[in-house]
């Protein structure tokens, strides 16, 4: 399908979702909210692929929201500020949905980054597995800047990957975090000189992750993911309830054969999902 925010390209079982408004700054229109989404859930619902990359275009990955978004919908009926109030907040749980939808996934979400990271690409990135990025990215926590709080998803995560003091002094500040403390507090897991060595060793690690077992895979991210939000015993017991049900004996059996062969295993995808409820 043509999108007007992203380029989308699935080969070799790998989803490579590109951002490419660079004349805008891959700045967040209206339509990225839907776009990505849409895109998110194609993927996801009919097992598309077995991992996601995202990258972008231009001198940035992106500028955050598109100052479009904020001018707000002349056709809405209007009420009094109580009401419009509980209105928007409704409102905001959809954008936040546009991210979260990365998190809830069942493939691994990977994040190239380069340039600015700014404001809501914050949030946005927050929402992956695991991020990488080159010498030139900053990340910034810009809301705070233009009088506003971060609302789409950088606070309830971005503490779970760097230390909440650097949390803290990122948003109080809206100050510009540099690759190299990224990488020192955690933010990414690896800085490069170009954007073409890091896409290839992003690919390299997405390559990675499609040979394995669609079905471990998703299990390690349920379950990590489980494991941050809860404490070790009722994780561990979620785990016992998970491997109850999908230990596959199958799967393992071709990953044993595959070694003794020398050969790629064979595994099967994940299943399709429906999109409605009946």
């Amino acid at each position: 399908m043509a999108y007007e925010c992203f380029e989308v390209t699935i080969e070799d079982k790998i989803a490579h979702i590109r951002m490419n408004r660079p004349e805008a700054l891959n700045t967040m229109n209206k339509a990225f909210w839907n776009e990505l989404p849409e895109i998110i859930h194609d993927i996801d619902n009919n097992a598309r692929a077995r991992v996601i990359v995202i990258s972008s275009t231009g001198k940035h990955f992106s500028g955050g929201m598109d100052t479009t978004v904020f001018t707000g919908d002349r056709d809405a009926p209007k009420h009094d500020r109580y009401i419009m109030a509980e209105a928007l907040r409704s409102n905001i749980r959809h954008i936040q949905h546009s991210f979260s939808c990365m998190e809830e996934a069942r493939m691994p979400v990977l994040f190239a980054l380069h340039g600015g990271v700014i404001g809501g690409a914050v949030d946005m990135i927050s929402a992956g597995d695991i991020r990488w990025c080159t010498k030139d990215a900053f990340f910034s926590i810009m809301e705070t800047n233009i009088a506003m709080t971060a609302d789409v998803g950088t606070f309830p995560r971005l503490q779970r990957y760097i230390p909440e003091g650097w949390v803290k002094q990122m948003a109080y500040t809206g100050m510009r975090l540099p690759a190299a403390k990224a990488k020192e507090i955690g933010l990414v897991n690896d800085v490069f000189d170009t954007h073409e060595e890091m896409m290839e060793a992003v690919m390299g690690v997405a390559r990675e992750i499609a040979a394995n077992s669609p079905l471990a895979v998703t299990g390690c991210k349920v379950l990590i993911n489980y494991g941050r939000d809860h404490n070790t015993a009722d994780t561990l017991d979620y785990i016992g309830v998970w491997n109850a049900a999908m230990f596959p004996p199958p799967h393992m059996a071709e990953a044993f054969k595959a070694r003794i062969e020398k050969r790629d295993p064979d595994y099967p995808d994940l299943s399709e999902l429906r999109d409605t409820a009946m």
